[in-house]
């Protein structure tokens, strides 16, 4: 089963220093974090500000791509949790045909907020996920799942380069 969910922010991981997505389901109840690469958070922090760049970037550019093709986007899945990484798949339909690509979820993630098409998240990745990856011992599970479940709008601001 799927759950939708939304990028509620963008936030670094105080231990690591990496961008994490924080993905929130709509009903408020699940919350995922997703270490991503710099550049990846880039792209999406510049799409959640709306942020033109004076040429294409390369999710830019995949839009194009695909909105010159004719070709919709309709979802993009975080479909599994394998040794610690996550995988996605993009659906595509062009000409009624259904393709599925694989992808990073952070490409897909970016690529998601340009095409203004829903997240889904599979029940199972949300149940598997560790949440406490390079989380030093001292800080449980638990604890860090609430204080993301808890973030408020203003706790999330705006993520900075």
């Amino acid at each position: 089963m799927e759950v939708e969910m939304k990028i509620r922010g963008l936030m670094v991981d105080p231990v690591t220093n990496m961008p994490i997505v924080v993905l929130k389901d709509a009903a408020g109840d699940s919350v995922l974090p997703i270490w991503v690469g710099v550049y990846e958070a880039n792209a999406i922090a510049l799409e959640i500000e709306k942020v033109n760049t004076p040429r294409p970037m390369t999710h830019d550019l995949m839009k194009n791509l695909l909105v010159g093709l004719d070709t919709l986007v309709h979802k993009v899945v975080v479909t599994e949790l394998k040794e610690d990484t996550f995988y996605a798949v993009i659906w595509l339909e062009r000409s009624g045909q259904i393709i599925s690509i694989d992808s990073r979820p952070s490409d897909a993630l970016a690529l998601a907020l340009r095409m203004d098409c829903p997240i889904f998240v599979e029940d199972g990745v949300l149940k598997n996920s560790k949440l406490a990856a390079n989380i030093p011992d001292r800080i449980s599970n638990e604890d860090l799942r609430k204080y993301l479940e808890d973030l408020g709008d203003d706790d999330l601001g705006r993520y900075k380069m």
